[in-house]
């Protein structure tokens, strides 16, 4: 079992910056792959970004985020970071952090089976 909780978020004009953390509990969280999804009202949870295990390694990105938004972990602190930039309005959301075990990136919600209880971003115009 992890526990995951998700702060940072907040209210930001476009072209701010903000930046989430994820604090893990429980099992070892250099075991688990980790990602941001996120929520804006009236959709789907989407993804934003993911790493591998280790701590310096490979990520991903959603198409829109790319060069504006950086996701690392620090497994020494068992914590989750997504760095965002450049923030858009579109970028609005309630993003959650999310852990799975193994050791590659994944981007379906149905790869991971823990989630944090979620940070409203709200980037307003």
């Amino acid at each position: 079992q992890v526990q995951l909780v998700e702060s940072g978020g907040g209210l930001v004009q476009a072209g701010g910056s903000l930046r989430l953390s994820c604090a893990a509990s429980g099992r070892t969280f250099s075991a688990y792959r980790m990602a941001w999804f996120r929520q804006a009202p009236g959709k789907e949870r989407e993804f934003v970004a993911a790493v591998v295990s280790w701590s310096i390694g490979s990520t991903d990105y959603t198409d829109s985020v790319k060069g504006r938004f950086a996701i690392s972990r620090d497994n020494a602190k068992s914590t989750l970071y997504l760095e965002m930039n450049s923030l858009k309005p579109e970028d609005t959301a309630i993003y959650y952090c999310a852990a799975a075990p193994g050791w590659g990136l994944a981007r379906l919600t149905s790869d991971y089976n823990y989630w944090g209880q979620g940070t409203q971003v709200t980037v307003s115009s």
